[in-house]
């Protein structure tokens, strides 16, 4: 028997960079802003990261436990298709590829070349020949394809130049990536020394604001701002995606899902306080990008150029971490014959998924160019949080159905845990539907996100039907 191409090769030092580095990127230098819009007050807006926090180190140690049973990549493919089934398994699979891991990745690239942009200043088009391709997905909006055409295309360009980083071996995609982790930490503690060490803040904008609590946040506020802090801290369900390159994943992963998201967590909550310190949640809601606004307040306004850098720094990161993992599913489907078989080899001399890899890179390229980065992040934290849902489920049915598993890691407190996590996932699921349509239906918004991302999940359905009927007609000749 010839031994397999591919080995466990990440560490643990590895993966924790790869959760570090695939959570640390644009969401808290962009998201704070609309976040104190839609709170209006500082204490609300601390609670929403502790409630996101709490919620997401819950999601790591429900999904640990499936990670951790079935180590292969794949992650929650393989572990859908072996608790409910075929379908739905490709379901995930399919808007994994579709939504899930390359809007993410989409999302991303396209704040890191924004940035880059406001640095060297990329030639623009006319604003008239920008709005004059519309793409209607109608009744759900309306997509534009030129706006901010010179950023997309930069966008792409790094894509392309981090797809082919991770095709040349696993090996050097994790150091690259331990790096990143490294840089993007540092930054993470350097931006609040600057602004707490400075002598404008106030430590009043902690607690109070000049509505105070004259206006309670709505239930559509509090699930659009949760909404922004879980694209912020997402990014820690990579390491399940790539749990077969992980080095003895039953001790690894638990781990690094706890270590990565409390180190995320831990300084998430710090640059929000320093935002508060130096800014009133009314002047932070009036801005595009907080950081860059909060640091010119602290330090003067060339900190505009240096806080772009570092912005630039955290995303290259994120953006190599998730492309790293994103197309480890899509591998995993072509290797079960549920997508084109080719999608499911690896380069013989680097261990990488280079058809996965390539595919991937040319659908985020697509994404890039039709959205925006709030259409991209919204879409697919509603549908990552379907997933979230059904993970949970999965441990509860698993437990019943497959009691003499090996389970070498179990969910702590469970059955509380997983329960809890499960209806806070439907509520949140229910409480975004409801922001999207009503948003929408008062032209606040384009397009109805999260009703686009379900859409993208459904067209799953025939490409289903196609290739398990392609299966079976390649196995009934086989055994003829």
């Amino acid at each position: 028997m010839s031994k397999p191409i591919h080995k466990g090769r990440l560490s643990f030092r590895a993966a924790l960079s790869v959760i570090v580095g695939s959570i640390i990127g644009a969401g808290l230098f962009m998201k704070p802003a609309s976040m104190a819009a839609q709170l209006n007050h500082p204490i609300a807006m601390t609670l929403v990261w502790v409630l996101a926090g709490l919620f997401t180190l819950c999601g790591t140690l429900v999904v640990a436990e499936l990670g951790v049973m079935m180590p292969s990549s794949g992650g929650l493919f393989v572990h859908f298709s072996h608790c409910y089934g075929k379908k739905t398994g490709f379901l995930y699979g399919w808007s994994a590829f579709s939504v899930i891991n390359t809007a993410s990745v989409a999302a991303i690239a396209f704040i890191c070349a924004y940035y880059i942009d406001t640095l060297v200043q990329l030639p623009k088009l006319d604003s008239q020949i920008e709005m004059s391709v519309v793409w209607s997905i109608y009744p759900l909006g309306s997509l534009y394809p030129l706006k901010d055409f010179t950023v997309k295309l930069l966008a792409i360009f790094l894509v392309i130049l981090l797809t082919w980083l991770n095709t040349r071996s696993v090996q050097s995609s994790g150091r690259f990536q331990l790096f990143a982790a490294g840089i993007n930490g540092a930054i993470l503690l350097l931006i609040p020394i600057l602004i707490f060490t400075s002598k404008n803040g106030s430590s009043t904008h902690f607690y109070s604001s000049a509505s105070m609590l004259t206006t309670v946040p709505s239930i559509t506020g509090w699930a659009a701002a949760l909404t922004g802090a879980f694209f912020a801290l997402d990014g820690w369900i990579n390491i399940v995606s790539i749990a077969g390159d992980v080095n003895s994943p039953s001790k690894t992963i638990p781990r690094a899902l706890f270590m990565g998201v409390l180190i995320c967590l831990t300084l998430y909550l710090l640059m929000n306080q320093a935002y508060l310190y130096i800014l009133p949640v009314e002047k932070m809601a009036q801005t595009h990008v907080v950081a860059v606004e909060a640091l010119v307040a602290a330090r003067g306004p060339f900190a505009a150029g240096l806080v772009s850098l570092l912005i630039v720094f955290c995303t290259i990161g994120a953006l190599n971490g998730n492309i790293m993992a994103c197309s480890r599913i899509t591998y995993a489907m072509g290797k079960e014959k549920v997508f084109p078989s080719f999608l499911g080899k690896r380069d013989a001399s680097t261990g990488s998924p280079t058809a996965a890899l390539w595919l991937h890179g040319g659908w985020i390229s697509v994404l890039i160019l039709s959205g925006s980065f709030d259409m991209l992040a919204d879409m697919y934290v509603f549908v990552t949080w379907m997933a979230y849902g059904l993970a949970a489920l999965a441990v509860f049915r698993l437990r019943k159905t497959n009691p003499n598993l090996d389970r070498p890691y179990r969910v702590w407190a469970h059955p509380f845990t997983t329960g809890l996590f499960i209806l806070f996932s439907f509520a949140y699921l229910l409480a975004t539907l409801y922001n999207d349509v009503y948003l929408f239906s008062t032209g606040q918004k384009p397009v109805i996100n999260s009703v686009v991302g379900l859409l993208f999940v459904l067209t799953g359905l025939p490409l289903y039907a196609y290739f398990n009927r392609k299966n079976k007609i390649e196995l009934t000749n086989s055994t003829k």
